[in-house]
């Protein structure tokens, strides 16, 4: 019987999806993710040695490298079809390095952008080699991020307290939220004040509907605009303006062509679905992830819904978009089809093109064909990726807006005031039919007007009221998912498929948390963040942190040699470690009151920081080792028993889940809260704990 060829994913569902499509003369296999990596318990790196890592197999590895090696053995070849994206490139080199050290087998790299049966027979048909450029450029970042937290974190311990980390991407995402902190604390609000003049037609009989329009300045050509300081400032324009008489200067009408956004990237996919569904980052991926790999479609079998999830690049291949071109000729009509395929830009000058957009894998499965096959969250997610690619390649909106100048002119001799308004309408939707992207808070536009009556120039018009408004200068929001992911994205900070790991360790490690959906620093990620900026200006500096990202990109290009790049980091960042050793005093950090006394020694109680969140500790340790987890009271009774309050907790992972408080009786838990609009069904959900 002929040895059959090895194939090695990463994940279970990967393996399932891709053996239905290879067929009998394969054998495929998962190594669950990483088989090697740099030691847990120290740095693994020999800096006197060209930074060589030096890299093991985990302990719960053992059992499944040991279980590849005996495949490897048997196979005739062995393919290494991990994902399209430099870590995947390293994962596979490591799996070769842990299977098969000694290269006795020759090796196979495929690559595919999307499991589906053509893509992945495609792949096979066209292997090649292990690109080490790739591998490098991701051993480098591994290293350069061991090296940071390794170094730093140690003298966090010592000067502050055990349990802190600073790592070199983390660490400049931290300085962001606590700079934005406080730009807000130290803002002072402005006062303003804005008058509108609403306005009707004169008609005989039926009074016309009153519209509104905004006092713009003087209606003399290069006037500036008014600003009104203060309410005594308003009675003086009032006084004036009550008497005015106002006429149509003049009427504008426009159209202009509203182009829709390009496919998904990992970052644009992850801003988006917290605007429209309010996930963060990571469980935005763990989504993505499991369409990218496959799910199980009746008769159809198991297929990859989507393409790869991690990328930078704005491409789709011609296949897509002549199948989705296609697709709105006949669903929409040719009215809604562009003559052409509409070709985006690469989003960032790292871009790899090789790589597409986040897309479906066919836009033939349409979210709603599917749902019954579908999770929730899955068809959520799934129809926000199908939606925003079938719109990017359908005709532009035309959006029709008319603009009115009304001139107000005083009794008394002088300068006649301009008011203005303006109203938008969709002329034809275009990709609105199907598709609009959400904006962040701070782009909002809450100018919206209702349509402008007929206006012909010269018309005078009849003042119904005048309407002063007071406002003040705002401070600049703090970061949400959204605005953090697009701020990093813009500073060239990290790359699309680090954002969800570095948000989640800066909230783990008790630095920032979440208010309302926004990042809010606590004292002691505001205490690292100045300890860092003080001694490591470099680590902390957006600038230089996008700068290594653009030396990764050279390295994954071919163009230099990883070991350079890292000892020229070095060099600078051990002669800062060494001063800040000496020059940082030990930093005393008050623990805060918890306002209870020990139940068991009588002694008050204060708020800790562990791995997975803050906890109630004895002040009385270590002769009192009482603690207590911090719970929230939601305010909704079990939907289980009917007779606990649902509380708030953390898993051994540090995950948010919701249980019952009269826990052990009831064994209720949720990962999120129910929905008292709705009947909830009662039962057990997988918490992770």
């Amino acid at each position: 019987m002929a040895s059959k060829k090895l194939v090695i994913v990463e994940s279970p569902a990967k393996a399932k999806t891709i053996g239905q499509y290879l067929g009998s003369k394969y054998e495929v296999k998962a190594s669950v993710g990483h088989v090697r990596d740099l030691p847990k318990s120290k740095l693994g790196v020999d800096v006197e040695d060209d930074f060589a890592p030096h890299y093991l197999i985990p302990r719960d590895k053992r059992k499944v490298v040991t279980e590849l090696k005996k495949a490897a053995k048997n196979a005739s070849a062995i393919y290494l079809a991990t994902d399209p994206d430099r870590e995947g490139e390293a994962i596979s080199w490591h799996l070769l390095e842990a299977t098969d050290p000694d290269k006795k087998k020759k090796a196979y790299r495929v690559v595919f952008q999307e499991i589906t049966k053509d893509a992945v027979k495609e792949a096979f048909n066209h292997p090649r080699d292990i690109d080490m450029h790739l591998v490098n450029a991701q051993q480098a970042r591994r290293v350069l991020d061991r090296l940071v937290g390794y170094k730093l974190s140690p003298l966090l311990w010592r000067k502050v307290r055990r349990g802190l980390s600073a790592g070199r991407v983390q660490s400049a995402v931290l300085k962001m939220i606590v700079d934005r902190e406080r730009q807000i604390k130290e803002f002072t609000p402005v006062e303003y004040w804005s008058i509108d003049a609403e306005l009707a037609k004169q008609t005989k009989g039926k009074p016309s509907k009153p519209f509104k329009t905004d006092l713009i300045g003087y209606a003399a050509k290069g006037s500036k605009k008014i600003v009104i300081s203060s309410q005594d400032e308003v009675k003086k324009f009032t006084s004036e303006l009550q008497k005015a008489v106002y006429s149509v200067a003049e009427i504008k009408h426009k159209e202009t062509r509203r182009q829709p956004a390009p496919p998904f990237i990992t970052s644009t996919l992850q801003q988006e679905a917290y605007r429209k569904l309010k996930w963060d980052s990571r469980r935005t991926m763990s989504i993505a992830q499991q369409l990218y790999e496959g799910l199980a479609l009746g008769k159809e079998g198991t297929v990859g819904l989507i393409t790869y999830m991690r990328t930078d690049s704005t491409r789709v291949s011609a296949d897509a978009l002549e199948t989705t071109r296609t697709f709105i000729a006949e669903k929409y009509g040719d009215t809604y089809l562009p003559k052409t395929a509409r070709i985006f830009a690469k989003k960032s000058k790292g871009a790899q093109e090789a790589h597409e957009a986040v897309r479906p894998s066919s836009v033939l499965r349409e979210p709603d064909k599917i749902k019954g096959y579908l999770s929730r969250d899955q068809h959520r997610l799934y129809n926000l990726i199908w939606n925003r690619m079938v719109a990017s390649q359908m005709s532009p909106a035309v959006i029709g807006t008319d603009t009115a100048n009304i001139n107000a002119k005083p009794q008394k001799p002088a300068k006649d005031y301009l008011f203005r308004v303006t109203a938008s309408k969709v002329k034809f939707p275009g990709f609105l039919a199907l598709y609009s992207e959400s904006v962040d808070e701070e782009d909002e536009d809450n100018g919206k007007k209702p349509p402008l009556p007929k206006l012909t120039k010269d018309e005078i018009l009849d003042l119904i009221s005048l309407i002063p408004d007071q406002h003040f200068t705002q401070p600049p929001p703090r970061y949400t998912e959204a605005t953090i992911i697009k701020a990093l994205e813009e500073n060239g900070v990290g790359r699309p498929s680090t954002y969800a790991p570095i948000l989640s360790i800066i909230q783990g490690r008790g630095y920032v948390t979440k208010v309302k959906g926004a990042f809010t620093p606590e004292e002691i990620g505001m205490l690292v963040s100045d300890l860092l900026t003080e001694h490591f200006r470099d680590i902390v500096d957006l600038g230089f942190t996008a700068s290594i990202e653009d030396e990764l990109d050279v390295i994954a290009e071919g163009q230099q040699q990883w070991v350079p790049i890292i000892r020229k980091f070095y060099e600078s960042f051990d002669k800062d470690l060494v001063k800040a050793d000496e020059a940082i005093q030990k930093v005393v950090v008050e623990d805060e009151p918890a306002g209870v006394d020990c139940d068991k020694c009588g002694q008050p109680m204060v708020i800790k920081q562990g791995r997975f969140g803050k906890f109630i500790a004895c002040t009385g340790f270590p002769e009192c080792k009482n603690t207590k987890s911090i719970v929230k009271e939601t305010g909704i009774k079990c939907p289980q028993c009917g007779e606990g309050d649902l509380i708030e907790r953390r898993s051994k992972k540090g995950r948010k889940f919701f249980g019952c408080s009269t826990f052990p009786k009831c064994d209720y838990t949720s990962n999120k809260k129910p929905d008292t609009s709705k009947s909830e069904v009662a039962g057990n959900e997988d918490t992770g704990n």
